[in-house]
C-alpha cells in the first residue's frame, strides 16, 4: 500500500499565512523559504529536538500539538507552552545562537515545516517588518513566561488548574459538546500546573464533584466555565 500523501501549501496559500510573521516577507523571501523548507509529518509521541541540542532551523506548525516543555533536575517535566497550527518553534535559540532551551515533543499528530536557520537569520537583518514581527512575538512570550510565574509564587494549585483549564478553552475551544478539543493526561496537566499528578487527580475529581466539569477517561467537558473564572482569580 502506497503511504498517503501529505500536501503542504506554499507559504504564501498556507491558511495562516495572514496571520503569521511571514506575512511581512517580500515575495522572493518567500519563495525561497518555498524551495529550502522541509516537510515533516510526525506522529503522538515523536521528539522534535531536545534541550541542550544544537539545532539547525526552527519549525512552523502546520497542524496538530506539540507540546513544549524543560526538564528539571528530577526528570519531571515542566510543560512551557503548547504549539498548534501557526505557532512558531526554537526560533529563539537560533537567533540567540545558542543550544536548545527547552524540548519539543508532539502530542498530537502534526505536519510542521522545517526552515533552516540561515533564512530567518537573513530576513531579521535584512527586513525590518519581519524583525520587528520577530521581537513582538519573543515579547509576548515573555509576558507569559513572566505571568506564569507570577502565578506559580501566589496562586493555589486549585486556582491554577482552574485557570490553566480556561487557558485551554482559549487556545484550543469547545467541541458541540462543550469538551476541550485537547486531550492530556492528567501528567501533562500537572507538569502544566507545576505540581504533582496526585494532586491534579484530586482537583480534577473535586471539579467534578461540584458539577463544573465532567470526565470521560483524557477528555474534559466544561460545565461551569463561570465558576472555574471565579477560582482562577484571574480578574
Amino acid at each position: 500500500m502506497r503511504p498517503k500523501e501529505i500536501h503542504i501549501p506554499f507559504c504564501d496559500t498556507c491558511p495562516v499565512h495572514q496571520n503569521s510573521v511571514f506575512r511581512h516577507l517580500t515575495k522572493e523571501e518567500t519563495d525561497l523559504i518555498n524551495f529550502e523548507k522541509e516537510h515533516r509529518h510526525l506522529k503522538r509521541g515523536d521528539v522534535l529536538y531536545t534541550e541542550g541540542s544544537r539545532i539547525s532551523g526552527f519549525y512552523c506548525i502546520n497542524n496538530g500539538i506539540i507540546k513544549v516543555y524543560k526538564t528539571g533536575i528530577d526528570g519531571k517535566e515542566q510543560i512551557i507552552r503548547f504549539a498548534k497550527k501557526g505557532d512558531l518553534i526554537a526560533y529563539r535559540s537560533v537567533l540567540s545562537n545558542e543550544t536548545a532551551c527547552t524540548s519539543a515533543k508532539v502530542i498530537e499528530d502534526s505536519t510542521v515545516c522545517f526552515i533552516p536557520s540561515n533564512l530567518l537569520i537573513t530576513f531579521v537583518r535584512e527586513n525590518p517588518s519581519f524583525a520587528m514581527e520577530i521581537m513582538k512575538l519573543t515579547c509576548q512570550e515573555l509576558a507569559e513566561a513572566n505571568a506564569y510565574i507570577t502565578d506559580i509564587a501566589q496562586k493555589t494549585v486549585r486556582e491554577r488548574l482552574a485557570e490553566i483549564l480556561l487557558h485551554l478553552i482559549d487556545e484550543f475551544g469547545l467541541d458541540e459538546q462543550n469538551y476541550l478539543r485537547i486531550t492530556l493526561t492528567r501528567e501533562e496537566l500537572a507538569n502544566i500546573v507545576g505540581t504533582a499528578t496526585e494532586s491534579v487527580i484530586r482537583l480534577l475529581s473535586e471539579f467534578k464533584s461540584d458539577n463544573l466539569i465532567a470526565l470521560n477517561g483524557r477528555r474534559i467537558k466544561i460545565i461551569n466555565r463561570k465558576i472555574l473564572e471565579k477560582i482562577s482569580n484571574i480578574f
